[in-house]
């Protein structure tokens, strides 16, 4: 009865995210933000200013860095976003004549290869998801005012819970029960805590690592190609991958031989990040078995798409290191009752 009974919670939970969708949306992203900000604002907390002051300070920062990188590196990736859509047919069709050179030499050398059928395939299955990007493009530029609202609303919501946000959270932790609510707590605080922190880190690695390589090699659309990078790159296991094969899907259909490039210096960065930077940052921060990390996953984009698939991980963690906790508590009680027991029995 176990696994019909999950189901149907799975179920029920995506029906009410989605009623209520755009809202926990918002309150997810600003609770994610104040976390964040949470640590500059120790920081200057720690020169002696008061919490008020030191908020206000970190919001005014965060709110410049904003503006400053709306102004400069957003219409950028806007317009490398509109050029990329705009080539692909030209690059699509321009593989197509090189795969079809490739499929008459398999022929006249009666190799069984049919690369002008994958080909074909391929471009069909590039074009199908084409049109839905463009029309999603268009709605973000007609969706520009409710974007810069919702952003407004996740900033003053994010201030907020800097200021008020210890209080709310001891009250609701203080108002589990005791073994629970400390367990809760301190397991939910570190999964975060260690996740978005290293992820955040893991990703600026490969943005800054890899944008002067990609203007080294002159890759088009250098820009947009770094930030999907370094946004995939907030997804565990699978993320990298996702972000950088797209990356090179691109390039093969304009010049497989940077495309080649590309993949040895992405190979290289990651091989750093996988083997030296994130064993030291990430640990076994959530010790999950790599299996139930992509079920998480799956149950996160199942859920709640891409928010339920940045926080799955952390939320699954935090599921696994509240049940330890309690587990190791129940043993030491335990103990305890059993050295009571035989001390009163050797009295």
């Amino acid at each position: 009865m176990t696994g019909p009974v999950v189901a149907l919670n799975i179920w029920l939970i995506t029906q009410v995210f989605r009623y209520f969708e755009g809202l926990i949306t918002l309150l997810v992203a600003s609770a994610i933000l104040a976390f964040l900000l949470n640590y500059p604002v120790r920081l200057f907390q720690k020169i002696r200013l008061s919490r008020s002051q030191a908020v206000t300070i970190v919001l005014f920062l965060t709110v410049t860095v904003l503006v400053i990188a709306g102004v400069t590196l957003l219409p950028v990736i806007v317009d490398q976003t509109t050029q990329l859509l705009n080539r692909i047919p030209n690059w699509l069709q321009a593989s197509a004549k090189n795969l079809q050179t490739l499929d008459l030499m398999a022929k006249q050398r009666n190799l069984p290869l049919d690369l002008q059928g994958f080909s074909q395939r391929i471009n069909d299955q590039i074009q199908n998801q084409l049109n839905p990007l463009a029309q999603q493009a268009v709605g973000l530029a007609l969706g520009t005012l409710n974007w810069a609202l919702n952003s407004t609303f996740v900033l003053v919501l994010a201030f907020y819970m800097l200021l008020d946000g210890n209080r709310l959270w001891r009250g609701a932790i203080n108002r589990l029960p005791q073994q629970y609510g400390v367990a809760i707590g301190n397991s939910l605080q570190n999964n975060f805590h260690n996740f978005f922190i290293s992820q955040i880190l893991l990703a600026v690695f490969m943005m800054v690592a890899l944008l002067p390589i990609f203007i080294a090699l002159q890759v088009p659309f250098a820009l947009l190609f770094v930030v999907l990078i370094g946004i995939s790159e907030i997804i565990p296991l699978v993320g990298p991958a996702l972000g950088i094969g797209s990356v090179l899907l691109l390039l093969l259909l304009q010049d497989p031989w940077l495309m080649v490039q590309v993949a040895i210096a992405a190979t290289i960065l990651q091989q750093v990040r996988d083997n030296i930077l994130a064993p030291k940052l990430l640990g076994d921060f959530t010790g999950l078995n790599p299996i139930w990390i992509f079920i998480a996953l799956l149950i996160g984009l199942q859920i709640a798409g891409f928010l339920g698939i940045v926080v799955a991980v952390p939320i699954a963690g935090t599921i696994k290191g509240t049940l330890d906790a309690m587990h190791d508590n129940s043993a030491l009680s335990l103990q305890g009752k059993s050295k009571n027991g035989q001390v009163e029995t050797g009295g």
